[in-house]
């Protein structure tokens, strides 16, 4: 049972790593786009239109990169 509930900790860490970088790329495109109109454009629209635009493409390039050694 120690394995697997070191199995599920891990899982759990990387899916939580995974909530972070994805988290920090719209912080990112909020931060942009708010600067670009001259006004924070809000957490809500800088998620959707991250969503809309860029997560596929971001994701993608997660998968491809190789892990650490």
């Amino acid at each position: 049972m120690a394995v697997m509930d070191s199995d599920n900790s891990l899982k759990n860490l990387s899916l939580y790593q995974e909530f972070l970088a994805e988290r920090e790329e719209i912080l990112k495109h909020k931060w942009l786009e708010s600067e670009k109109v001259g006004h924070d454009i809000g957490f809500e629209r800088a998620l959707t239109d991250w969503i809309v635009k860029y997560r596929t493409g971001w994701r993608k390039s997660r998968r491809q990169k190789p892990g650490p050694a």
